[in-house]
């Protein structure tokens, strides 16, 4: 691992496509980051071995504990002097005023010249939060009473569909943003869910997906939440009309769109255009970034099925983790601290993938999560104002639980060739305490950082060897695969048991380590454009699928592709 130039960018470095040449950044002209890059061939040999044989508080001073949460970011390959450093970038490339700016709705989204005011959906003080000179807090709090209210009245049976019968399966549909939160948090807080209701997601038009969950349901008790920002995203809508010709069929043309189907949008009149009722309509707000709005009534699904207490105790989370982020100096802030040790991987050791492992089956949809709030918010190319950028940003991220992964990729991040950083998570206590679970569970939370950071050297692994009685021809055949590098540096969370404030704590603090390092990179970490051309290449050949089309249309290859699905058609 290694740098090829001053600027941080990768010795994996490649050609960016349709660009001749690329000006050399500010940032990477700046003081700051040419003091990181000085320091970085000072420390490129350091092993974190000899760090903890070094400094016995070496915990201490890297670890800190926030609204029960405690974080330990004492296995990184970073000094005080790594740290003083990142913490110089972040002051001078303005984080502070950066993060005034979000709280108080500035125009954070560049490209789209508005705010993004998710902190505002859990604002649990209350303060006044202004955009264009009105507030928004009326509003959200309106939004938050009508949820209470309509979940109350389905989770204690009053609400009941066209025959009479209370819901009992609720189907949320959408996807992106509108699926991976609401989906992620059902299933982390399923300890709190109601005994009587069953929540499904759809999501993929493949029909395979939501045919599967037809099978489970009865018309007579199932409502249906049709999650889209503008109520016109192909894949949700597609799936929001094959549910309605559903229940149209099986309730024999009875009246049940007012009992069964209910929209979260921003566009009331093309939710009302598809037939639903205006009384049924859930709004958010296009200040609201789709990865960004669990805490929205996109959650409404989650609300339903955890209730609204336990939904607003998931705000309070999230709230407290916005308190801290907007409050604590840079050096002492979480978000901060974990940002800015991405962007010393990212961009001085050539880091290009980060994986995130829960030993906590609660999360195991959290990296699906995160990988949507990272890669969509800072995979760009381009900063916030059109320059091509000369130095690497948002990396790979990826995930799975932890001792599922330790039997499927572990071997690549211990012995591969690349640097893979990671953030380990567990719980002290465990939802259901059966036997030595979880005893077994932590010691291999424990023993995998612990691993992660030594490794095994040489003379330990012939040691290990020696003892078990292999002769020295086995000894020297076995070594070479028996030694481990370590110096893999991991960020180990813990909490006593995922409880929703837990989660929103945790969802809060993820989103705002995005945003301070799509900041350092100066890009726009909320719009989302390189999404729109696959989009826009499949309205058109949707339309084409049918018919014959000549083959100068597309390239050889997709035109091949569609002659030979259409040949399976006759």
């Amino acid at each position: 691992m290694g740098l090829s130039s001053a600027t941080g960018r990768s010795v994996l470095d490649v050609e960016v496509l349709f660009i001749e040449d690329i000006d050399m950044s500010l940032l990477t002209q700046s003081g700051s980051w040419q003091a990181l890059a000085d320091h970085y061939y000072e420390v490129r040999n350091i092993h974190m071995r000899d760090l903890f044989a070094q400094d016995s508080s070496r915990f201490d001073q890297f670890s800190l504990t926030v609204n029960d949460i405690l974080l330990d970011y004492s296995k990184n390959l970073i000094t005080a002097e790594t740290l003083a450093l990142l913490m110089d970038l972040a002051h001078e490339q303005g984080i502070l005023e950066s993060v005034k700016e979000l709280f108080e709705g500035g125009e954070v989204n560049k490209t789209e010249h508005r705010p993004a005011l998710h902190t505002a959906l859990r604002n649990r003080s209350n303060y006044p939060v202004k955009v264009n000179g009105k507030d928004v807090m009326p509003d959200v709090n309106r939004v938050l009473e009508q949820m209470r209210g309509f979940t109350e009245q389905l989770r204690n049976g009053q609400w009941c569909g066209y025959t009479g019968k209370p819901i009992r399966d609720v189907v949320n549909i959408g996807i992106g943003g509108s699926d991976l939160g609401p989906l992620m948090a059902t299933e982390a807080l399923r300890a709190y869910g109601h005994k009587n209701l069953n929540v499904h997601f759809v999501s993929s038009v493949d029909s395979e997906d939501i045919a599967q969950v037809f099978q489970y349901l009865n018309p007579e008790t199932t409502l249906f939440i049709v999650s889209s920002k503008t109520f016109t995203t192909m894949e949700t809508m597609t799936n929001a009309r094959t549910a309605r010709a559903w229940m149209l069929e099986q309730s024999g043309g009875k009246e049940f769109y007012r009992r069964h189907f209910v929209a979260v949008t921003t566009e009331a009149e093309a939710a009302m255009a598809f037939g639903i009722h205006e009384e049924n309509i859930f709004e958010f707000w296009d200040w609201v970034g789709g990865r960004y709005s669990l805490c929205s009534a996109i959650g409404l699904s989650l609300a339903i099925f955890i209730g609204m207490d336990q939904f607003e105790e998931m705000l309070m989370g999230a709230h407290e983790m916005d308190e801290h982020f907007r409050n604590a100096p840079l050096a002492e802030n979480i978000p901060v601290i974990l940002a800015m040790i991405g962007v010393w991987y990212t961009n001085f050791l050539g880091m290009q993938t980060h994986v995130v492992l829960p030993y906590d089956q609660c999360l195991h949809r959290f990296p699906a999560f995160l990988q949507q709030g990272d890669m969509e918010s800072n995979g760009k190319r381009v900063s916030a104002d059109g320059k091509v950028l000369d130095y690497d940003t948002g990396p790979i991220i990826w995930g799975e639980l932890g001792t599922s992964g330790q039997h499927a990729f572990y071997q690549l991040i211990h012995q591969g060739t690349r640097l893979i950083s990671a953030d380990l998570m567990a719980a002290c206590h465990s939802h259901n305490d059966l036997g030595e679970h979880h005893k077994v569970l932590l010691s291999n939370f424990f023993a995998q950082g612990e691993a992660l950071m030594r490794g095994k050297t040489e003379a330990e692994a012939r040691s290990e060897m020696e003892q078990a009685g292999l002769d020295e021809v086995r000894i020297e055949e076995l070594l070479p695969h028996k030694v481990f590098p370590g110096n893999r540096p991991c960020n180990m969370f813990m909490y006593d048991r995922l409880t929703p404030r837990i989660l929103g704590n945790l969802v809060a603090l993820y989103e705002h380590k995005v945003f301070v390092q799509g900041r350092i990179w100066g890009v726009d970490s909320f719009d989302q454009w390189g999404v729109e051309l696959g989009k826009q290449l499949a309205t058109t050949i949707l339309g084409e699928l049918d018919q014959n089309v000549a083959d100068n249309v597309h390239d050889s290859s997709t035109n091949g592709l569609m002659q030979f699905y259409r040949s399976q058609l006759s």
